[in-house]
């Protein structure tokens, strides 16, 4: 499903429930510890499909362990984001000399709790929100607001290493399908060491709502447009 909005050169692997040939591999297994039987099946689903989008770029299986702040650890030369919410699982990949960054989101299409809503959405997106909910109501747009905030930080991070919060992004839901994403600080270094170019000051992402979820994601080019 989430390959509908994502180009061909990011490999995609999904599953619409947990999947009782999903393995976790020993370095893996050691970070399920606490685990929960629902969190522990969700996170070797989306391990599992990891693999599968790694394979499809000629990858052999790896761990995909954790980073600072809970990232996954992708091997080298690749970019990757992983996702999961109740019936979903997903994971996309890349090679690095074809995308910067890449990521990506789902979740449930309910409303988003009230109180969630406030502590995400600048006062900018909301009266955008309400604006779409007049043009076009069959839309959660509070849920897919914070959807799009989360692909935003999973596409940042990998390029800074550095936190954004929900208020450092100013998202511009489009009913076509697509969404921008302005970077309200001025720290757009890459990560120190990576000799890569300055991060982009907007993103630009594409949103699909189907089968009661809403999924997001966004794609930074190897070489940003000028």
């Amino acid at each position: 499903m989430i390959e509908k909005i994502l180009p061909s050169r990011v490999a995609v692997a999904e599953a619409f429930s947990d999947l009782p040939d999903a393995v976790l591999l020993p370095a893996e297994e050691e970070l399920t510890h606490g685990f929960v039987a629902k969190r522990r099946g969700e996170f070797a689903t989306a391990r599992h499909c990891a693999r599968l989008a790694l394979g499809s770029l000629g990858i052999p299986p790896v761990p995909i362990l954790k980073g600072a702040r809970g990232a996954p650890l992708w091997p080298e030369n690749t970019v990757g984001s992983l996702t999961h919410c109740t019936g979903y699982r997903a994971a996309v990949v890349a090679h690095r000399a074809d995308v910067r960054s890449v990521g990506i989101d789902a979740e449930c299409d309910a409303p988003l709790p009230a109180d969630v809503h406030g502590s995400i959405a600048l006062a900018t997106e909301q009266r955008r929100e309400r604006e779409l909910c007049l043009e076009q109501p069959g839309v959660n747009w509070d849920r897919l607001l914070f959807s799009a905030k989360e692909a935003v930080y999973k596409t940042w991070y990998p390029l800074t290493h550095r936190w954004l919060g929900f208020e450092e992004a100013d998202i511009e839901l489009c009913p076509d399908g697509s969404f921008t994403a302005e970077i309200l600080t001025s720290d757009l270094e890459p990560a120190a060491g990576t000799g890569a170019p300055a991060v982009p000051g907007v993103f630009s992402g594409r949103w699909l709502s189907e089968g009661g979820l809403l999924l997001t994601a966004i794609v930074v080019e190897d070489t940003p447009a000028p």
